[in-house]
């Protein structure tokens, strides 16, 4: 999702650029950093020097620190559309999580639009569709497609998340909000024949 939004039409006529170890996909009119770990050119400092050149969109390819973290909010908070990756269960986690790094809910709450959580589910062969054949080693699959859940930030859960709330109550306000959850959005995919219930379950088993 975050390569896919970089390469939409609108996004052509913005200043783009991303930190990213190891990179992945080279897009054209995108300006790409990796970070190089041997030279101590970690995601905040390569995130510092990119915002010298005032982008107008960052991607960054992983928050795991809360330096990385506080940048990325400032950055936000100046004007810059700030996509990020950060390693949680679900989409509500990423809020706690982030404010378990240290980050001030106070700032988090006025700088966060949205958290897409997403995990991949096999797909089935469409040799076999499931039975299992040599084109899929006989496993039923092949390929993979991803479940997702969307959190939007609107000001109720900017109200939760500058109040600390507890992980269960923003993810019930977002839920009542209409949030689908991966396990839910995976139902479309066994729907239109896509994927098994029993894949569906195991990935998004926590």
């Amino acid at each position: 999702p975050l390569y896919a939004s970089l390469g939409r039409p609108d996004a052509a006529h913005n200043n783009i650029m991303t930190v990213e170890y190891p990179m992945g996909y080279e897009l054209p009119g995108v300006g790409h950093k990796q970070i190089k770990p041997r030279i101590e050119l970690s995601f905040a400092r390569a995130l510092r020097a990119i915002l010298r050149q005032d982008p107008d969109i960052v991607m960054i390819g992983e928050i795991r620190d809360i330096e990385t973290a506080q940048i990325a909010i400032q950055a936000s908070l100046t004007g810059h559309l700030v996509l990020a990756t950060l390693h949680t269960n679900d989409a509500a986690s990423a809020v706690t999580r982030l404010t378990d790094m240290g980050v001030e809910p106070f700032l988090l709450s006025s700088s966060l639009l949205g958290v897409l959580a997403q995990r991949l589910v096999r797909k089935y062969c469409t040799a076999c569709i499931g039975k299992g054949c040599d084109a899929c080693g006989h496993t039923g699959y092949q390929g993979r497609t991803g479940v997702f859940e969307l959190l939007v930030v609107d000001d109720a859960i900017r109200a939760q998340v500058h109040g600390q709330a507890a992980e269960a109550d923003i993810r019930s306000a977002a839920l009542a909000k209409g949030m689908q959850l991966m396990r839910e959005d995976g139902e479309r995919l066994i729907a239109q024949g896509i994927t098994s219930r029993e894949e569906v379950l195991r990935v998004t088993r926590d």
